[in-house]
């Protein structure tokens, strides 16, 4: 697999740290096959993916959105998945959510829909809960660990 990336934070030399190719923005709509996207939602990154960038992907590409549900144009997508002009959609995130039962994206046979959950792994609730353990320990010995400031 060849693995490309976009950020307007990142260098050529960064992705190439990585085992990644930097590409624009353009690039990486165009070129991607399976397009995973990792981002904050901020004033930058609110709308990111809107229509133009939809319309751009491959037929045959599938979208994954597990960051936050604004940085996708929600209508848009919903738009090019009904016209069939992207393959599918996977979203662990959505505007609303939890996602109202009469959304459109409910209704589209080439959407995978989950409901904000794709963080859950045994893995992760392993480290969570000795995370949680160490820090109540820690606390109840009045040397507190992972302040948050």
């Amino acid at each position: 697999m060849s693995t490309v990336a976009w950020s307007q934070n990142l260098t050529p030399e960064t992705a190439a740290e990585h085992g990644a190719r930097a590409v624009t923005k353009q690039q990486l709509f165009t070129e991607s096959d399976v397009l995973s996207i990792h981002v904050v939602v901020s004033e930058r990154t609110r709308g990111l993916v809107a229509a133009a960038e939809l319309r751009s992907m491959k037929p045959s590409a599938v979208l994954v959105n597990t960051s936050r549900g604004p940085v996708v144009d929600e209508a848009a997508l919903v738009g090019v998945m009904s016209e069939g002009r992207i393959r599918a959609a996977a979203i662990d995130v959505f505007d609303t959510e939890p996602l109202p039962a009469d959304h459109q994206l409910r209704s589209l046979p080439n959407a995978l829909l989950t409901g904000h959950v794709a963080y859950v792994t045994r893995d992760l609730y392993t480290i969570f809960y000795q995370d949680a353990v160490e820090d109540i320990a820690a606390y109840q010995a009045g040397s507190p660990i992972r302040l948050m400031e």
